[in-house]
């Protein structure tokens, strides 16, 4: 007796899944995680042109100092707060809590308000004492 193979059954994914915050956000806090390793290489180079002298530092200075520059920095300060905001959610999770869908979806968008609210201060505060 022979048997047909049968096709195999296809794995959910994001065009069956209805879209909601806690799903949206557990994607934003791995893309945080790779932007913040980003952030690292670019600490790295902040580095390597510090120590190459005042002309290497000057144009490094000058990259970030331009308007795409300001936005990476932006980015990266919004990445930072939301992957901290994020990780609290998560220890918060690891104890055993907050795993009710409201109380989830609470938290992920207490984490986005955060992360906004956070990266606005930091922003408004560099603005204020001459640091943009």
């Amino acid at each position: 007796m022979t048997y047909a193979p049968r096709e195999r059954p296809l794995s959910p994914h994001t065009t069956i899944w209805r879209w909601h915050v806690t799903m949206v956000t557990s994607i934003m806090h791995r893309a945080s995680g790779c932007a913040l390793y980003g952030g690292g290489l670019l600490l790295a180079l902040w580095a390597l042109c510090l120590a190459a002298g005042p002309e290497a530092y000057g144009t490094f200075k000058a990259i970030l100092g331009s308007f795409p520059g300001k936005i990476v920095m932006f980015g990266l300060t919004l990445s930072a707060f939301f992957h901290l905001a994020k990780g609290v959610q998560h220890l918060i999770w690891d104890v055993g809590r907050g795993y009710k869908v409201q109380t989830a979806s609470m938290g992920a968008m207490v984490c986005i308000a955060f992360a906004i609210a956070a990266t606005v201060v930091v922003w408004i505060i560099a603005a204020m004492t001459g640091a943009l």
